[in-house]
């Protein structure tokens, strides 16, 4: 059975104290999972929305829709087989395997197709002539898509970006079971750890939710002068 706590009598500043792990451990754990995946899921979403943006290749639309279709699959179906794979890889001692490399690995697989229509949809509204204007003028395809396409695209990537960092910050359930250590998992196990307590400090629960979600608050607050700054240069450009 579970019982409020009662209201520390050492001050305000007991909570914050209390919430020690989340700041040391479980925010950084989450920072460097959310910060990893979204890098890679920009790279990777960008460079396969451009070419299914810009070429027609042998099986363009079925492998569209083959990933559309695997959007719809929810991360919860996948948690027992993915469970038993690191497992099995655990067990294996492989010198290269990483927990956390692993849980980064699972996280790309389910946020990268979604990524992939939106850098497609974006790429879809740049001009074709804009392309080829930059290569009658001597630019590469590669000079095209750095000097040209990425700029005007910009804006779509930071979409990517924060849409893939806030899905990660707030991820729980594959932290939870597929890192086998406590101090590799991430912050909403450490909020967990408090709730799951038998003796609830609502200042302590109230503390720790302040400093997960404070990292969200200061992105957003420091990408949205970026992201309005990117659509104006892309617009001037355009």
């Amino acid at each position: 059975q579970r019982v409020l706590a009662p209201k520390p009598t050492a001050g305000g500043l007991l909570p914050w104290a209390l919430t020690g792990n989340i700041v040391r451990v479980y925010i950084p754990n989450s920072f460097f999972y959310a910060t990893t995946t979204s890098l890679l899921v920009v790279l990777l979403a960008g460079m396969a929305g451009y070419a299914f943006s810009r070429y027609r290749f042998w099986g363009h639309q079925t492998l569209l829709v083959s990933i559309l279709a695997i959007t719809g699959v929810p991360l919860l179906t996948n948690l027992l087989a993915l469970y038993q794979i690191g497992a099995n890889l655990r067990k294996a001692q492989l010198p290269f395997y990483d927990d956390r490399l692993f849980l980064v690995v699972v996280y790309l697989g389910f946020f990268l197709p979604l990524s992939v229509w939106i850098a497609k949809g974006f790429f879809d509204a740049i001009p074709r002539d804009l392309d080829e204007a930059a290569l009658i003028d001597g630019c590469t395809p590669v000079g095209a898509l750095m000097r040209i396409s990425i700029p005007l695209a910009l804006p779509g990537l930071m979409a990517i970006f924060l849409l893939t960092f806030v899905n990660v910050w707030n991820e729980f359930i594959a932290g939870y079971l597929l890192l086998a250590k406590n101090e590799l998992k991430p912050a909403m196990f450490g909020l967990y750890e408090f709730l799951s307590q038998n003796i609830i400090n609502l200042q302590v629960v109230a503390a720790a939710c302040i400093l997960i979600a404070l990292p969200i608050v200061v992105i957003f607050l420091f990408a949205r002068r970026t992201f309005f700054a990117a659509m104006m240069e892309g617009a001037v450009k355009g």
